[in-house]
């Protein structure tokens, strides 16, 4: 059985509304039309799909633990070039744990990863092309800058992949897919989240708004 949303599961949003007006951050779409730069699936993409993959990472269904790691609400909208809510779109993330591993049979220390944290979620976007997700601070593993990786499938058949990252960590420009994936203008602000407080959603948790933009 699927789990509740975020919304109903635990209150931690009111409503989708509601939810937008918490964050002082501007939409990604006021960069203008430019679209979510596509970047690799990586090597950790899940080899099987949990038993649970809702949009909450952070709370496994059947599980009183909750995961380690600083919270965060990842959240925003899946829309065309022409800011049109693509409603239905399938959107997936994946992410290592706060311990720097993956749910995946290639990770190496795989029997360190915290078990806690689903390592993967997905949702339908509404019908205002919206999605939304509470999983953690990406953090860095040897190799990489900390970051999410993302997939969306949209009704009509298109998908992107790609990953989102921390703004302003020093080790963005030092991360090759990242530094390939900003090549032209307005491209860093897709995929470049402002993390901000969020005492209004969930105490001690962070939150950002991140659209998808799809061609």
């Amino acid at each position: 059985m699927t789990k509740p949303s975020i919304l109903s599961r635990r209150g931690l949003l009111a409503s989708v509304g509601a939810s937008a007006s918490l964050l002082p951050l501007s939409s990604a779409f006021a960069a203008g039309p430019v679209l979510t730069p596509r970047q690799t699936e990586g090597p950790f993409y899940p080899a099987g799909f949990p038993a649970d993959m809702d949009n909450d990472l952070v709370q496994v269904r059947g599980q009183q633990v909750r995961a380690l790691g600083e919270v965060l609400h990842l959240e925003g909208r899946v829309i065309g070039v022409d800011g049109r809510p693509l409603s239905g779109t399938l959107v997936e993330i994946w992410q290592c744990d706060a311990r720097g591993i993956y749910d995946h049979p290639r990770q190496s220390g795989r029997d360190r990863r915290d078990a806690a944290f689903q390592g993967y979620g997905r949702m339908m976007a509404d019908a205002q092309g919206r999605y939304r997700f509470r999983t953690l601070k990406p953090v860095a593993y040897p190799g990489r800058t900390p970051h999410i990786h993302l997939k969306a499938a949209t009704v009509a058949g298109r998908l992107l992949t790609s990953q989102f990252y921390v703004a302003g960590d020093p080790q963005n420009d030092r991360d090759g897919v990242f530094r390939a994936a900003v090549r032209q203008p307005g491209q860093r602000e897709r995929i470049e989240m402002k993390l901000a407080p969020a005492p209004g959603v969930e105490t001690g948790a962070l939150a950002t708004e991140m659209d998808i933009v799809i061609g």
